[in-house]
């Protein structure tokens, strides 16, 4: 409704002061951006003889009250200031006309709005115990007080002012300064009109007085690189996946198949985008039976070459794919596929890029203050201050954000043991020990402990994954048992053990035997993946087919027979992309795949296709085999049929379901056949088939390959086994 023009004719008495002179100091605070309280300056204020309004403009040529039918000019004071004491008896509903050379605009004040961030949500921030941080801190559009706009928020408890700088001010921050909401360190604007799309700095003046640009730690958009500022985002993505949420947890992770595709999205396929990648890669990895792909990744980075793991905007997805919401798009895509999608998730560190969370107020805020602490002395990065609340806060809120909101199915944690231990690629005197006088670092310990048990408890059917390369007690331990929580962790001693002994000339290997059985010595004190991925593939390490020895048919049967071995050793298996048709040159994030071996028309295209058709049957059989999953973290799982025949280079062993049925294993790496050889195996089963057989014609083997099931005499078998390769076999039904 409008207001009547409350101001007394000229005959009511006299005329009210022109305006009222603001503090010098607080003037100049002000405008130079350091002021904690701008809304008691700009706005509106009942003052002697009615209400005096202020307004901060850089560049207008004039600025107006209007308030129902009337239109007040304000007094120009410099600087952009303009303001008048109107004859108002009360603050009334009112806006401001703006005039600038080329254009005259109506505009909400900022500055006659309450806060749009709660007690509830300042004090869960304090406590550091904000599960949902994302909808606290950062651009939110909203409706507040009747009017849209967007309410922004940052946590900068050491700044002396904040302003808001966007592509809606020219990238000056000058017209609207944030107000500090106390001691919760946080800082608040509402802007009325600013919404989806635009583009915003946070301009911070430091306790020194430098003044500087930073993008929003919350931001869940960010410009595409090399470009560097937040977009104001909203999600209206209306997902279909309701009935793989439902049942995703019906079967505890460990209990059940899971076997992970790891990729690493822009060099998939390179040059397609979300929505793109979401009309192939769900039914490329559906086809070979992958149950999950794990996405290298995804939340924003600066420098492309670090494949995602120097990250720079936690809470928003790469832009060099898409939009947020073009991200949900391939997430959905899979689950309706029916493969789960873990995401890897960075922690661990931070680049020191100036615009991003480097002292972020001017003083070291999400890193340690202490130097020591502060450098990861690997990766040229900062670490997060791990003790601080509310550092803890932005982590643990940003692993629930990605489950909740994107309904990712698993975080693979990055780099855990650089996490855990205070010495960790330090020398002596460049660490100092925790107050127990050890190397453990508590507060991380904690974080972790805290991360997962929020984690889990909010998203049910998610899995934790670390990746954690020591033998820190208890990864997959529960916190209430003192445990750090994860539900798996890569074994990184069975990946670095196997890999040394297939890169043996058979006839060396018997001398690196116990590398491929000291995995069985401590299988079951922790919940086990089974990792080849990208870190085993670069840097000269060579491709998985590269590393064996021989020739090219000797390679490729290695590949395949190491394969067999890894998909039936207990722990579940991740497999990197391009090794599961075993390409021959290292992984370039610039070319991705070599997916020209799979053409026709290539001349060993058979070899590669025939890779290919074995992870498919690997990864059928292993689904339908409850053998190869139900029990991977019992010792009543498994059994030993015959581990010390290192002359022979051969391992043999069975795996057992829940209800006792057996799967037996053997694996050749000797490239001879090896004729009547005998197995023990259990008195209760009275023939075995052949159910897999990695020298099978069809994936490029030489054929040697049982045609008829093999009866059990006086509990042993005798089999032919083919060269250098992994045969399955089970019950005759």
């Amino acid at each position: 409704m409008a207001l009547r023009d409350t101001s007394p004719p000229e005959s009511a008495g006299p005329v009210p002061p022109t305006t009222v002179a603001l503090d010098p100091d607080e003037r100049r605070r002000l405008l130079s951006g350091a002021h904690h309280d701008p809304h008691a300056l700009l706005g509106a204020h009942p003052v002697a003889g009615g209400v005096v309004f202020r307004a901060l403009r850089p560049f207008a040529r004039s600025v107006s009250v209007v308030a129902g039918t009337a239109r007040k000019p304000l007094v120009s004071e410099g600087d952009g200031l303009f303001s008048a004491v109107l004859p108002f008896d009360a603050i009334p509903e009112y806006s401001l006309l703006v005039a600038y050379e080329d254009a005259e605009y109506e505009v909400h004040d900022p500055y006659r709005f309450l806060p749009a961030l709660g007690e509830l949500d300042l004090h869960l921030i304090r406590e550091g115990r904000h599960e949902q941080l994302w909808k606290a801190l950062g651009a939110e559009p909203m409706t507040h007080q009747g009017v849209t706009g967007t309410r922004f928020t940052v946590w900068a408890p050491n700044a002396r002012g904040v302003r808001i700088a966007g592509d809606f001010t020219f990238w000056d921050g000058t017209q609207f300064p944030m107000r500090s909401l106390g001691a919760s360190g946080v800082w608040e604007l509402f802007l009325p009109g600013i919404g989806e799309g635009a583009r915003y700095k946070f301009e911070i003046t430091s306790r020194y007085g430098d003044r500087f640009l930073k993008a929003d730690p919350m931001a869940r958009r960010a410009e595409l690189p090399p470009d560097t500022a937040s977009i104001v985002t909203a999600s209206h993505y209306e997902w279909g996946d309701e009935q793989w949420l439902a049942h995703r947890g019906d079967t505890p992770v460990h209990e059940a198949p899971f076997s992970v595709y790891e990729v690493h999205l822009p060099s998939w396929r390179p040059g397609l985008t979300y929505r793109q990648l979401a009309a192939e890669l769900p039914a490329y990895v559906r086809d070979l039976g992958f149950t999950h792909v794990e996405l290298m990744p995804v939340a924003e980075h600066p420098f492309g070459g670090s494949w995602g793991y120097q990250v720079t905007g936690f809470y928003a997805p790469t832009a060099r794919l898409g939009t947020p919401d073009d991200f949900k798009f391939l997430i959905d895509a899979l689950h309706r596929a029916g493969i789960g999608v873990i995401m890897d998730w960075v922690p661990a560190h931070f680049p020191k890029d100036d615009w991003a969370l480097a002292r972020f107020d001017g003083d070291p805020l999400y890193e340690p203050g202490d130097w020591r602490r502060a450098e990861h002395p690997d990766w040229g990065t900062y670490e997060f201050d791990y003790g601080r609340v509310e550092v803890r806060n932005f982590l643990v809120a940003n692993a629930v954000y990605w489950c909740e909101e994107f309904h990712i199915d698993g975080l693979r944690v990055d780099a855990v043991a650089s996490m855990l231990y205070l010495d960790y690629s330090r020398d002596s005197g460049q660490w100092e020990p925790n107050v127990f006088g050890g190397r453990e670092d508590l507060a991380a310990k904690a974080f972790l402990q805290e991360m997962n048990a929020t984690v889990y408890r909010r998203v049910p059917g998610v899995v934790t994954i670390a990746e954690e390369s020591t033998a820190w007690d208890g990864v997959t331990r529960p916190t209430d048992s003192g445990g750090l929580g994860f539900g798996l962790k890569w074994n990184m001693g069975w990946m670095h053990d196997s890999l040394e002994y297939i890169g043996h000339e058979p006839v060396h290997r018997k001398y690196h035997h116990n590398e491929m059985t000291f995995s069985m010595v401590y299988a079951y004190s922790e919940n086990y993946v089974l990792p080849i991925s990208h870190d085993e593939v670069v840097h000269g390490k060579r491709s998985l087919v590269s590393k064996m020895p021989g020739d090219w048919w000797q390679r490729r049967a290695d590949h395949r027979a190491y394969l067999g071995f890894m998909w039936a050793h207990p722990g579940k298996q991740l497999l990197f992309m391009g090794q599961e048709f075993a390409q021959g040159a290292e992984w370039s994030a610039a070319h991705g795949p070599e997916w020209w071996l799979l053409d026709p028309d290539y001349a060993a295209e058979a070899d590669h296709r025939g890779v290919r058709d074995l992870v498919r049957d690997l990864n059928t059989v292993y689904h339908r085999t409850p053998a190869l999953w139900q029990r991977d973290t019992q010792p009543s799982g498994f059994q030993w049929v015959v581990g010390d025949a290192a002359d022979d280079n051969v391992f043999a062993f069975l795996r057992f379901a829940a209800d006792g049925s057996p799967l037996l294993a053997v694996s050749n790496f000797s490239p001879v056949v090896r004729h009547d050889y005998v197995l023990g195996v259990p008195e209760t089963v009275a023939a075995w088939r052949e159910t897999l057989n990695t020298d099978a014609g069809r994936y490029g083997g030489g054929d040697v390959t049982l045609s008829e099931p093999v009866k059990q005499l006086d509990g042993r078998i005798t089999l032919t086994l083919p060269p250098l390769a992994t045969v399955w076999l089970t019950p005759l039904d």
